[in-house]
């Protein structure tokens, strides 16, 4: 049985928080569909949070 691909709108938020983590601009959002956009934008500033949080090392 072929397994499910994931929710697009959960995978922009997992790229997005990668991003974030990753310390990039949110500038580099692939995303023009608004939806997918601002999953990717919560994403990036969960990871960017998290980043300047202390919570990840890069």
């Amino acid at each position: 049985m072929k397994r499910q691909k994931r929710d697009r709108l959960d995978r922009a938020f997992s790229k997005g928080f990668q991003a974030g983590v990753g310390g990039r601009s949110k500038e580099v959002c692939p995303h023009s569909n608004l939806d997918s956009r601002s999953q990717w934008l919560g994403g990036w500033r969960e990871g960017i949070d998290g980043r300047l949080n202390g919570l990840f090392n890069k």
